[in-house]
Protein backbone atom coordinates (compact mmCIF):
# COMPACT_ATOMS: atom_id res chain seq x y z
CA UNK A 1 0.00 0.00 0.00
CA UNK A 2 1.55 3.43 -0.99
CA UNK A 3 1.54 6.25 1.36
CA UNK A 4 1.36 9.74 0.28
CA UNK A 5 3.27 12.34 1.76
CA UNK A 6 1.49 15.74 1.94
CA UNK A 7 3.36 18.67 2.93
CA UNK A 8 1.34 21.72 4.62
CA UNK A 9 2.24 24.57 2.30
CA UNK A 10 1.94 27.70 3.89
CA UNK A 11 1.41 30.85 1.42
CA UNK A 12 4.14 33.30 0.98
CA UNK A 13 4.46 36.35 2.34
CA UNK A 14 6.02 39.33 1.42
CA UNK A 15 7.19 41.64 4.17
CA UNK A 16 5.87 45.14 3.63
CA UNK A 17 8.58 47.64 2.71
CA UNK A 18 8.08 50.67 5.19
CA UNK A 19 9.11 53.92 4.24
CA UNK A 20 12.26 54.98 6.06
CA UNK A 21 14.42 57.41 6.78
CA UNK A 22 17.24 55.49 4.62
CA UNK A 23 14.49 55.35 2.02
CA UNK A 24 14.46 58.94 1.57
CA UNK A 25 17.98 60.39 2.17
CA UNK A 26 19.95 57.13 1.65
CA UNK A 27 22.34 57.03 -0.88
CA UNK A 28 20.71 56.11 -4.11
CA UNK A 29 17.62 57.10 -1.99
CA UNK A 30 14.49 59.76 -3.02
CA UNK A 31 16.12 62.93 -2.50
CA UNK A 32 19.67 61.91 -4.38
CA UNK A 33 17.95 60.40 -6.97
CA UNK A 34 14.75 63.05 -7.83
CA UNK A 35 16.01 66.08 -6.01
CA UNK A 36 17.59 67.68 -9.29
CA UNK A 37 14.50 66.97 -11.30
CA UNK A 38 12.09 67.92 -8.76
CA UNK A 39 13.65 71.62 -8.62
CA UNK A 40 14.17 71.71 -12.30
CA UNK A 41 10.19 71.74 -11.70
CA UNK A 42 9.99 73.76 -8.60
CA UNK A 43 11.83 76.64 -10.86
CA UNK A 44 9.83 76.31 -13.67
CA UNK A 45 6.71 76.83 -11.49
CA UNK A 46 8.44 80.07 -9.69
CA UNK A 47 8.84 81.51 -13.33
CA UNK A 48 5.27 81.00 -14.40
CA UNK A 49 3.34 81.91 -10.82
CA UNK A 50 5.45 85.02 -11.39
CA UNK A 51 5.62 85.82 -14.54
CA UNK A 52 2.25 85.32 -15.65
CA UNK A 53 1.20 87.97 -13.06
CA UNK A 54 2.92 90.95 -15.24
CA UNK A 55 3.51 89.61 -18.59
CA UNK A 56 -0.03 90.22 -20.03
CA UNK A 57 0.58 93.95 -19.57
CA UNK A 58 4.59 94.61 -19.72
CA UNK A 59 4.68 92.20 -22.81
CA UNK A 60 1.99 90.55 -24.69
CA UNK A 61 -0.50 93.97 -24.62
CA UNK A 62 1.32 96.84 -23.10
CA UNK A 63 0.00 100.11 -23.46
CA UNK A 64 3.69 101.03 -25.32
CA UNK A 65 4.80 98.13 -26.96
CA UNK A 66 7.99 96.93 -25.51
CA UNK A 67 11.22 96.39 -28.38
CA UNK A 68 11.40 93.77 -30.58
CA UNK A 69 14.77 92.25 -28.15
CA UNK A 70 12.10 91.35 -25.40
CA UNK A 71 10.37 88.90 -27.46
CA UNK A 72 14.09 87.09 -28.06
CA UNK A 73 15.06 87.53 -24.78
CA UNK A 74 11.49 85.80 -23.16
CA UNK A 75 11.97 82.93 -26.21
CA UNK A 76 15.43 82.62 -25.47
CA UNK A 77 15.28 81.84 -21.04
CA UNK A 78 11.98 80.01 -21.59
CA UNK A 79 13.96 77.87 -23.47
CA UNK A 80 16.27 77.35 -21.26
CA UNK A 81 13.43 76.24 -18.64
CA UNK A 82 11.95 73.50 -20.95
CA UNK A 83 15.89 72.82 -21.72
CA UNK A 84 16.93 72.46 -18.01
CA UNK A 85 13.28 69.94 -17.71
CA UNK A 86 14.26 67.74 -20.53
CA UNK A 87 17.80 67.50 -19.38
CA UNK A 88 16.96 66.20 -15.89
CA UNK A 89 14.42 64.24 -17.64
CA UNK A 90 17.16 62.39 -19.68
CA UNK A 91 19.17 61.58 -16.66
CA UNK A 92 16.23 60.17 -14.54
CA UNK A 93 15.27 57.69 -16.77
CA UNK A 94 19.04 56.69 -17.45
CA UNK A 95 19.29 57.94 -21.58
CA UNK A 96 22.98 59.75 -20.60
CA UNK A 97 24.06 59.70 -24.16
CA UNK A 98 21.47 61.86 -25.34
CA UNK A 99 21.89 63.66 -22.13
CA UNK A 100 25.41 64.37 -23.47
CA UNK A 101 24.30 64.77 -26.76
CA UNK A 102 21.83 67.51 -26.21
CA UNK A 103 23.79 69.53 -23.58
CA UNK A 104 26.07 70.79 -26.66
CA UNK A 105 23.25 72.62 -27.65
CA UNK A 106 22.44 73.72 -24.04
CA UNK A 107 26.41 75.39 -24.16
CA UNK A 108 25.17 77.43 -27.03
CA UNK A 109 22.29 78.41 -25.77
CA UNK A 110 23.63 79.84 -22.43
CA UNK A 111 26.62 81.46 -24.91
CA UNK A 112 24.26 83.51 -26.45
CA UNK A 113 21.96 83.95 -23.31
CA UNK A 114 24.25 86.21 -21.46
CA UNK A 115 24.99 89.03 -24.47
CA UNK A 116 21.04 89.23 -24.49
CA UNK A 117 20.73 89.62 -21.56
CA UNK A 118 22.95 92.61 -21.10
CA UNK A 119 21.48 94.07 -24.39
CA UNK A 120 17.98 93.74 -23.68
CA UNK A 121 19.33 95.28 -19.89
CA UNK A 122 20.27 98.49 -22.02
CA UNK A 123 17.80 98.28 -24.32
CA UNK A 124 15.27 98.55 -21.55
CA UNK A 125 17.00 100.66 -19.84
CA UNK A 126 16.60 103.34 -22.72
CA UNK A 127 13.26 101.81 -23.11
CA UNK A 128 12.12 103.33 -19.65
CA UNK A 129 13.97 106.16 -19.98
CA UNK A 130 12.56 107.55 -23.30
CA UNK A 131 9.30 106.16 -23.60
CA UNK A 132 8.04 105.54 -20.10
CA UNK A 133 10.15 108.95 -18.58
CA UNK A 134 11.52 106.75 -15.65
CA UNK A 135 13.93 108.98 -13.94
CA UNK A 136 16.15 106.11 -12.44
CA UNK A 137 15.69 103.78 -15.32
CA UNK A 138 20.10 103.98 -15.52
CA UNK A 139 20.66 103.67 -11.99
CA UNK A 140 20.88 99.93 -11.33
CA UNK A 141 21.79 98.51 -14.37
CA UNK A 142 24.80 96.79 -12.27
CA UNK A 143 22.19 94.59 -10.64
CA UNK A 144 21.52 92.48 -14.19
CA UNK A 145 25.28 92.92 -15.29
CA UNK A 146 26.33 91.45 -12.21
CA UNK A 147 23.55 88.52 -12.27
CA UNK A 148 24.28 87.80 -15.98
CA UNK A 149 28.35 87.50 -14.99
CA UNK A 150 27.09 85.59 -12.37
CA UNK A 151 25.63 82.79 -14.59
CA UNK A 152 28.34 83.24 -17.21
CA UNK A 153 30.88 81.87 -14.54
CA UNK A 154 28.96 79.12 -13.20
CA UNK A 155 27.87 77.89 -16.63
CA UNK A 156 31.70 78.25 -17.69
CA UNK A 157 33.14 76.08 -14.90
CA UNK A 158 29.71 73.42 -15.18
CA UNK A 159 31.05 73.43 -18.82
CA UNK A 160 34.78 72.67 -17.96
CA UNK A 161 33.97 69.77 -15.05
CA UNK A 162 31.47 68.43 -17.40
CA UNK A 163 32.81 64.86 -16.49
CA UNK A 164 32.30 65.74 -13.03
CA UNK A 165 28.40 65.40 -12.21
CA UNK A 166 29.04 66.40 -8.11
CA UNK A 167 30.81 69.64 -9.61
CA UNK A 168 28.45 70.20 -12.59
CA UNK A 169 24.93 69.67 -11.78
CA UNK A 170 25.56 71.92 -8.15
CA UNK A 171 26.66 74.44 -10.51
CA UNK A 172 24.22 74.21 -12.97
CA UNK A 173 21.18 74.60 -10.51
CA UNK A 174 23.00 77.53 -8.68
CA UNK A 175 23.38 79.19 -12.08
CA UNK A 176 19.77 78.57 -12.38
CA UNK A 177 18.53 79.63 -9.12
CA UNK A 178 20.66 82.60 -9.61
CA UNK A 179 18.52 84.08 -12.25
CA UNK A 180 15.32 83.61 -10.42
CA UNK A 181 15.05 87.14 -8.65
CA UNK A 182 12.88 88.70 -11.22
CA UNK A 183 10.23 86.16 -11.13
CA UNK A 184 10.40 86.20 -7.00
CA UNK A 185 9.97 90.07 -7.43
CA UNK A 186 6.60 90.02 -9.47
CA UNK A 187 5.49 88.85 -6.08
CA UNK A 188 3.70 92.43 -4.32
CA UNK A 189 4.39 90.88 -0.90
CA UNK A 190 8.27 89.73 -2.05
CA UNK A 191 9.16 92.79 -4.36
CA UNK A 192 7.57 95.36 -1.28
CA UNK A 193 9.71 94.01 1.60
CA UNK A 194 12.44 93.50 -0.86
CA UNK A 195 12.57 89.32 -0.44
CA UNK A 196 13.41 88.43 -3.94
CA UNK A 197 17.38 87.93 -3.14
CA UNK A 198 16.69 86.01 0.26
CA UNK A 199 14.22 83.67 -1.92
CA UNK A 200 16.90 82.79 -4.15
CA UNK A 201 18.93 82.48 -1.28
CA UNK A 202 16.46 79.69 0.17
CA UNK A 203 15.84 77.70 -3.24
CA UNK A 204 19.96 77.32 -2.70
CA UNK A 205 19.78 76.20 0.54
CA UNK A 206 17.22 73.38 -0.64
CA UNK A 207 20.33 72.41 -2.30
CA UNK A 208 22.67 72.56 0.67
CA UNK A 209 20.23 71.09 2.82
CA UNK A 210 19.96 67.78 -0.28
CA UNK A 211 23.47 67.65 0.87
CA UNK A 212 23.90 67.09 4.38
CA UNK A 213 20.67 65.32 4.17
CA UNK A 214 22.28 62.38 1.97
CA UNK A 215 25.89 63.57 2.18
CA UNK A 216 26.33 64.04 5.62
CA UNK A 217 28.13 67.42 4.32
CA UNK A 218 28.11 70.58 2.29
CA UNK A 219 29.68 70.67 -0.65
CA UNK A 220 32.58 73.06 -1.16
CA UNK A 221 30.40 74.57 -4.15
CA UNK A 222 27.69 75.83 -1.87
CA UNK A 223 30.28 77.30 0.35
CA UNK A 224 31.84 79.64 -2.80
CA UNK A 225 28.76 80.36 -3.80
CA UNK A 226 28.02 81.90 -0.25
CA UNK A 227 30.56 84.53 -1.13
CA UNK A 228 29.39 85.54 -4.42
CA UNK A 229 25.58 85.67 -2.77
CA UNK A 230 27.84 89.05 -0.75
CA UNK A 231 29.30 90.67 -3.35
CA UNK A 232 25.21 90.30 -5.13
CA UNK A 233 24.30 91.99 -2.18
CA UNK A 234 26.77 94.81 -2.07
CA UNK A 235 26.18 95.37 -6.30
CA UNK A 236 22.37 95.57 -5.08
CA UNK A 237 22.64 97.90 -2.71
CA UNK A 238 24.78 100.41 -4.47
CA UNK A 239 22.94 100.49 -7.42
CA UNK A 240 19.70 101.40 -6.27
CA UNK A 241 16.94 102.07 -3.93
CA UNK A 242 14.40 99.63 -4.98
CA UNK A 243 16.32 97.03 -7.55
CA UNK A 244 14.02 93.60 -7.68
CA UNK A 245 16.62 91.29 -9.60
CA UNK A 246 16.19 91.88 -13.31
CA UNK A 247 15.29 95.18 -13.24
CA UNK A 248 11.96 95.91 -12.79
CA UNK A 249 10.70 98.51 -10.48
CA UNK A 250 7.66 99.76 -8.77
CA UNK A 251 6.17 102.31 -10.55
CA UNK A 252 5.53 105.65 -8.15
CA UNK A 253 2.11 107.01 -8.07
CA UNK A 254 2.66 109.48 -10.91
CA UNK A 255 3.69 106.75 -13.00
CA UNK A 256 0.80 104.38 -12.75
CA UNK A 257 1.49 102.19 -9.65
CA UNK A 258 -0.56 98.90 -10.42
CA UNK A 259 1.49 98.21 -12.95
CA UNK A 260 6.04 97.25 -13.17
CA UNK A 261 8.39 98.53 -15.43
CA UNK A 262 10.26 96.26 -17.01
CA UNK A 263 14.29 96.99 -17.27
CA UNK A 264 15.92 93.32 -18.73
CA UNK A 265 12.77 91.52 -19.92
CA UNK A 266 9.67 89.73 -19.22
CA UNK A 267 10.51 86.81 -19.03
CA UNK A 268 14.16 87.13 -18.06
CA UNK A 269 14.16 84.69 -15.46
CA UNK A 270 12.01 82.75 -16.97
CA UNK A 271 14.13 80.21 -17.13
CA UNK A 272 17.87 79.72 -16.60
CA UNK A 273 17.62 76.05 -16.76
CA UNK A 274 20.78 74.14 -17.45
CA UNK A 275 21.55 71.86 -20.21
CA UNK A 276 24.04 69.14 -18.53
CA UNK A 277 27.06 69.10 -20.71
CA UNK A 278 28.48 65.35 -20.33
CA UNK A 279 27.08 63.90 -17.30
CA UNK A 280 27.51 60.50 -16.62
CA UNK A 281 24.94 58.08 -15.54
CA UNK A 282 25.27 58.52 -11.87
CA UNK A 283 24.30 62.10 -12.50
CA UNK A 284 21.33 63.31 -11.32
CA UNK A 285 18.45 65.29 -12.66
Amino acid sequence: MSTVKVERVWPAVRPEKKLSATTLTGRNGILQRYFYFAMSLLLAAIVVAGFSRTINDNLFHPAIPRPFILWIHAAVFAGWVILFIGQSTLVRVHKVSWHRFIGWFGVGLATVMVPLGVATAIIMARFDDVQLHLSDAYSFLSVPFYEMLAFAVCIALAIYWRTQPELHRRLIFIATCGLMSAAFARFDYVFDHKLFYLCVDLVILLGVARDRLVDRRVHKVYLQAYTACRCRGACRHGSCDRPDGWGTRRRTAGENSSHKAVCCGESAEAASLPMDGNNTAHAQG
